[in-house]
């Protein structure tokens, strides 16, 4: 894991195009960490300095405020089809309904696919991940961004859903299994 200065989007885009594809002729990078740390804006610096690439973000694939299921769906819709050198699919959760979209989100198969949200770096994904990054902040400072974004009637729901992400990373070493890890409290 790098320790040393932090890597620009530049620079991390560099370092997985200079790594193998491991998911078909795809390469995978992964972008975890807990809510409200930053994961979001640097998949979208990523993705403008990559060519050819897709983003698949996390929380599209929860069913709610829960991570069952959600890595499960990715890798049924979305990185099976994609190792086998085709395009993939999933049905996109909507918050506002309660439910999943009845049509399907398609995921052409790209030359480089970002998936970012909590559960992205689990290990039943590590087989077809080129680059795992991690990006962290400070408990208050990720609830403060959480609240400020989707409303302070969330709070509880940002608590409730902090103490069930620190369960998960616990569970799968997410943090310790990363390639890097990123400042996203700056």
């Amino acid at each position: 894991m790098d320790a040393a200065p932090p890597l620009t989007t530049t620079g991390l885009a560099d370092r997985l195009l200079a790594s193998p594809p491991l998911l078909g002729g795809t390469r995978l990078v992964r972008v975890d960490g807990p809510a409200g740390s930053g994961k979001t804006t640097l998949a979208a610096g990523l993705a403008a300095a990559l060519p050819d690439v897709a983003v698949v973000h996390m929380d599209d694939l929860y069913a709610g405020w829960t991570l069952t299921g959600a890595v499960a769906r990715l890798a049924a819709g979305v990185l099976g089809p994609l190792a086998e050198g085709r395009p993939g699919a999933y049905h996109r959760y909507d918050w506002a309904q309660g439910r999943f979209a009845p049509d399907r989100t398609p995921v052409p198969v790209p030359g480089v696919l970002v998936v970012e949200g909590c559960g992205s770096g689990s290990r039943e994904v590590d087989p077809w991940a080129s680059l795992r990054i991690w990006v962290e902040a400070d408990p208050s400072v990720r609830l403060a961004r959480g609240v400020a974004r989707d409303g302070a009637h969330l709070a509880g729901e940002w608590r409730r859903w902090q103490r069930t992400e620190a369960v998960h990373f616990a569970t799968e070493g997410t943090r310790a299994r990363a390639d890097v890890v990123v400042d996203g409290g700056r």
